[in-house]
C-alpha cells in the first residue's frame, strides 16, 4: 500500500565507444543483453544507477583485462538511458526481497534430485560475492515461474552492490558500493543519451 515504483531514472552503461556511437547513431536498436550464468539480478541489459563515473570506472578495468567470450574495450565509454522501471523488482524493499526468498525454495525443491545446485563464489583475495550463480538461478527462477503461473513478469531488477576495500577502518561502506538496475524489458528503456561534458 506504501510502496511505490523506483519510476524514471537514470542509467549509465560503461561500454566500448564504437559500441555507444553506434547506439547513438541509431545504428544499433538496443545495448545487448547479458545472458551470463553469473549475473546476479538475472539475465537483462545492465546500468549503472545514477553513476556515471562507475561505469566509466567499469569499462575502464575491462579494457585493462579483458575476459574471453567478451567484446573487448578498446576506448572506455558511457552511454546514458532514460529508464522507466515498470513492474520492478526492487531488492531493497522488504516485499520483493520475500518474493526473492520464496523463489529460493522453489528453486531448492526443483533441484532435489539435481547433483549440481548453483553457488555463488567468493573471490579468495577479498571475500566479495563477485560471481554470483546463485543468486542468478534464483532470480531466473522467479521469472520463469511467473510466467508458468499467469502472472506480471518483473520489467527490471534493482539491487544494492557492496563492492570494494573499507571506505576507512572498519567502516560498513565500500569504495566501489553501487545501485545497479537490470533491464528484462527493452521497452522500458525510453532513449539513450550523450552525456554533457564536464566544464
Amino acid at each position: 500500500m506504501y510502496t511505490s515504483p523506483v519510476s524514471i531514472t537514470l542509467g549509465f552503461h560503461g561500454c566500448d565507444r564504437n559500441i555507444g556511437e553506434r547506439l547513438l547513431a541509431g545504428d544499433l536498436p538496443h545495448l545487448r543483453k547479458s545472458q551470463n550464468d553469473y549475473d546476479w539480478l538475472g539475465h537483462g541489459v545492465y546500468f549503472w544507477e545514477n553513476d556515471p563515473q562507475r561505469a566509466l570506472t567499469f569499462a575502464a578495468e575491462q579494457a585493462e583485462r579483458p575476459r574471453p567470450g567478451k567484446e573487448p574495450i578498446s576506448e572506455p565509454f558511457v552511454v546514458g538511458a532514460i529508464i522507466d522501471a515498470g513492474h520492478c523488482l526492487n531488492l531493497v524493499e522488504s516485499a520483493s526481497l520475500a518474493v526473492l526468498q520464496d523463489a529460493y525454495e522453489l528453486l531448492c525443491e526443483t533441484h532435489k534430485k539435481a547433483d549440481l545446485f548453483p553457488e555463488n563464489h567468493t573471490d579468495p583475495n577479498t571475500g566479495e560475492l563477485l560471481r554470483r550463480n546463485l543468486d542468478c538461478a534464483v532470480i531466473e527462477a522467479l521469472h520463469a515461474s511467473n510466467i508458468i503461473r499467469g502472472l506480471a513478469g518483473f520489467d527490471t531488477v534493482r539491487g544494492v552492490f557492496m563492492e570494494g576495500p573499507e571506505l576507512y577502518p572498519n567502516s560498513g561502506f565500500r569504495e566501489k558500493n553501487h545501485i545497479q538496475i537490470c533491464v528484462r524489458n527493452t521497452l522500458c528503456i525510453k532513449g539513450y543519451f550523450r552525456l554533457l561534458k564536464e566544464e
